[in-house]
């Protein structure tokens, strides 16, 4: 792929792939039922565990920058077999954000319209509850996302550049705007639901920092990916935590948390305290922002199963590269398809937790992938205080597992199930597959 990206660019990146759906509305439903205003410590607990990643990310990137990120480390330090469980989570991982966050732009899409978001939701009363509020508009943004995705990456740079530096100046808005109407007493009932509670937030807030991984896909097309990919990765989580940290505690001060709305909560807020012109602003940067991290998920979502099937345990025709875009136009396609089936049809409540225990999962084993490495590999730009930091990753992400309610994990174990299936009677095909492909080419 074309080498056309600098660390100006990774961070413009990384911003966009991060802020979305997590802050704008997992938030108000984590302060609402779990955590209070206490929220605000729930996501520097989770900011705290992805910065950790992020550091470990950034070694691997550096030293295999390839389109793979997570996948092809795992694969180098640990093999196939544990490559090909974390390659199936991570596929998982970008379907279930993306389809989060498209469900989430129908949310504000109908506040911004003065609706309930389910007025825009098809009601199939023979449903699972879970699963019974269709929604064809998260299907048409999908569909519109793919189009772009598959066009150009650094097209797709540049847009994100722009909506990036909007959605932080409406950021900026949301929180001066709102600190104005202020009431600390919001804050006197700091941990309603005790520490059990922030730590049950901050596993599901995991959630508003997935996609930094995202930036790590990024390695094959970055000029100088020693200096960029760091600099990319880290600026990136300082700026987007600062932004949650202040985001959560300007929602708590505008409304007690237990009338914060779960699915539009700033822009619920705005009309409550009688800033009703205000909520259409807000509803309006939730909408570019979430469209920003559909677009820029896309993007890696794309590349991660690009470099898949470049080692042939899925279809290699799905590695392709279009001669004129440049773009992995099949492994798009495919994987945005996915995401608008799971997209029309479940609730957000159960693609963040299912989100959470894949990218937990992923991120441990990618701290586990750097202690390995640390024994036997030189490394150009090595992270520091190892085996500490790596340890410590570990550690909170295993913690913040035990955090995730128990329905997520039996869905999490179908998931694994169905991979090992997969794994050891239908992964053959795909190797068959690409032998018979060469042998025809020769």
């Amino acid at each position: 792929m074309k080498k056309t990206l600098s660390w100006w660019d990774l961070i413009w990146f990384g911003i966009g792939a991060v802020i979305g759906a997590g802050i704008f509305v997992l938030t108000g439903q984590e302060a609402r039922d779990s955590a209070g205003p206490a929220v605000i410590l729930s996501y520097v607990v989770s900011g705290v565990s992805a910065m950790l990643s992020v550091f470990c990310y950034t070694e691997f990137a550096v030293e295999i920058p390839v389109a793979g990120g997570s996948f092809a480390y795992l694969r180098v330090e640990l093999g196939d077999f544990m490559a090909f469980i974390a390659a199936g989570n991570i596929l998982l991982e970008y379907v279930i954000g993306g389809a989060a966050v498209a469900r989430s732009w129908t949310s504000y899409f109908a506040t911004l319209l003065n609706h309930h978001p389910n007025d825009f939701r098809i009601h199939a009363a023979s449903l699972n509850p879970d699963y019974s509020r269709l929604d064809p508009i998260a299907v048409a943004v999908i569909a519109i996302v793919c189009l772009a995705a598959v066009s150009s990456t650094k097209a797709t740079s540049r847009f994100n550049y722009v909506a990036s530096i909007v959605h932080l100046a409406i950021i900026v808005f949301i929180i001066i705007a709102g600190l104005t109407q202020a009431n600390p007493k919001n804050l006197s009932d700091f941990t309603p639901f005790g520490v059990r509670g922030v730590f049950s937030a901050s596993a599901v807030l995991f959630f508003a920092y997935v996609g930094f991984d995202a930036v790590s896909t990024m390695a094959e097309e970055t000029k100088n990916p020693a200096k960029d990919i760091p600099l990319g990765l880290v600026g990136a989580m300082a700026i987007t935590t600062g932004c949650y940290c202040l985001l959560a505690l300007t929602l708590c001060l505008m409304q007690p948390y237990s009338q914060i709305d779960p699915d539009a909560p700033f822009s619920v807020a705005f009309q409550a305290i009688g800033m009703d012109w205000a909520k259409y602003i807000v509803a309006f940067g939730a909408l570019k922002g979430m469209t920003t991290v559909l677009l820029v998920s896309a993007v890696g979502q794309a590349r991660y199963l690009t470099h898949i099937a470049r080692t042939h345990m899925v279809p290699p025709w799905l590695a392709e590269v279009h001669a004129t875009t440049g773009t992995p136009v099949n492994a798009t396609v495919v994987m945005l398809v996915a995401t608008a089936v799971i997209a029309f049809f479940t609730s957000l409540g159960i693609l963040s937790n299912l989100l959470s225990i894949s990218t937990l999962f992923i991120f441990m084993m990618v701290a586990v992938a750097l202690l390995v490495r640390r024994y036997y590999a030189p490394q150009t730009w090595g992270v520091p205080l190892v085996p500490w930091l790596p340890s410590a990753s570990i550690a909170i992400n295993t913690f913040l597992l035990g955090s995730i309610d128990g329905p997520s994990f039996v869905r999490f174990g179908i998931w694994t199930a169905l991979l090992l299936v997969y794994y050891f009677f239908g992964l053959h095909a795909s190797y068959d597959t690409a032998k018979a492909a060469s042998n025809d080419g020769v």
